[in-house]
């Protein structure tokens, strides 16, 4: 069976992300693609690279141009998929890769984003670890979906296996974040220009105002742990792409690094996309570009007693389009893999 898509946003980063994959998912087709200010003008004039979708043209983004697909993948700006979605029927198949649905809780919507509350919908990390299972049950025939904010599916992908496995002090995590300028989208803005970021790292967000940090303790009260803490920083360096996430916690007392390494191997063990590297390996943002597949590196700082969980992801892909389209094949009970790759490019 073909599943006809429609991707609203597809002018942008994560748009054209979708885009790419969906190109060769084989059980989706792709029949229209829409924008704001670009509507009206050919998909490939903003995505030169994808060769195969050159005869789409953008349309309006309204609920009348988008009903009628199977699925409607939705990558816009926070604030505009709420109203869109309302007007798409129950038989409709829609993925929100914005963050108008991802938080459970209307006053951390009020206190980190502003608006109106568009109530929240199952969560898009399939491999996260939560009190009772995966996260991939709450998905399985759903017909909406959050996909995840890229910093926050990192920093809780690194450090829920140990929140699981009751082996951390879940009050003290620190998360510092070296991440790619095209998680913030293609608006222009001074911070984002090459004279600005290259050869240079800037911190943003800081001292807890980044939008991601409810995201985070949402999956982390999820996994098990009762009131979490975290300190949470993320510094954008000169890589287009990307996020390495360096998570750290104190152990509890009397806790092994053997203890360590057999919580986390054994929260992903089987996992396609989510991997534990051996011991003493730790990933690099290459390893993972272009990639559907997180890479985790685990040990022990013995002098402080604090676990150190290091993770790369692709933002675009595992951080938000391969999220989604791995959370959509869930949904409708195809393979989980299908269409998604867990090989990088290089170099």
């Amino acid at each position: 069976m073909s599943y006809s898509v429609a991707v609203a946003g597809a002018s942008g980063y994560a748009g054209g992300e979708l885009l790419r994959i969906l190109a060769d998912h084989p059980d989706f087709e792709i029949r229209t693609v829409t924008a704001g200010s670009n509507a009206g003008s050919p998909l490939v004039d903003h995505h030169p690279h994808l060769r195969s979708l050159a005869h789409l043209m953008l349309q309006e983004t309204d609920a009348a141009t988008l009903a009628g697909h199977d699925v409607v993948f939705l990558a816009l700006p926070h604030g505009a998929s709420g109203a869109i979605s309302s007007q798409l029927g129950d038989d409709v198949l829609v993925i929100d890769c914005g963050a108008d649905h991802r938080l459970a809780s209307a006053s951390d919507w009020a206190a980190f984003y502003g608006g109106e509350y568009a109530g929240s919908w199952p969560y898009g990390v399939p491999e996260l670890p939560v009190e009772d299972g995966k996260q991939r049950d709450a998905l399985v025939g759903v017909n909406r979906i959050a996909a995840p904010g890229c910093n926050a599916s990192s920093v809780s992908l690194a450090i829920a296996p140990g929140i699981a496995a009751g082996l951390i002090d879940d009050s003290d995590i620190v998360a510092v974040l070296a991440v790619g300028p095209s998680g913030a989208g293609k608006s222009l803005k001074t911070t984002y220009l090459a004279a600005e970021l290259l050869g240079n790292a800037v911190p943003y967000g800081v001292g807890g105002t980044h939008r991601h940090i409810p995201e985070i303790l949402q999956n982390l009260r999820a996994a098990g742990a009762p009131n979490p803490a975290i300190s949470f920083t993320p510094v954008l360096v000169p890589m287009s792409r990307g996020i390495l996430a360096t998570v750290t916690a104190p152990l509890k007392p009397d806790v092994t690094v053997e203890q360590v390494r057999a919580a986390w191997t054994d929260a992903y063990s089987g996992e396609p996309f989510v991997q534990v590297l051996p011991a003493g390996r730790f990933p690099r943002t290459s390893d993972v570009l272009g990639a559907n597949t997180a890479l985790i590196g685990v040990t022990v700082d013995p002098a402080v007693n604090r676990v150190v969980a290091i993770v790369a992801i692709d933002n675009l892909v595992k951080g938000t389009a391969g999220a989604a389209i791995q959370s959509a094949n869930i949904a409708l009970e195809l393979p989980e893999t299908t269409g998604l790759s867990v090989n990088g490019v290089a170099p």
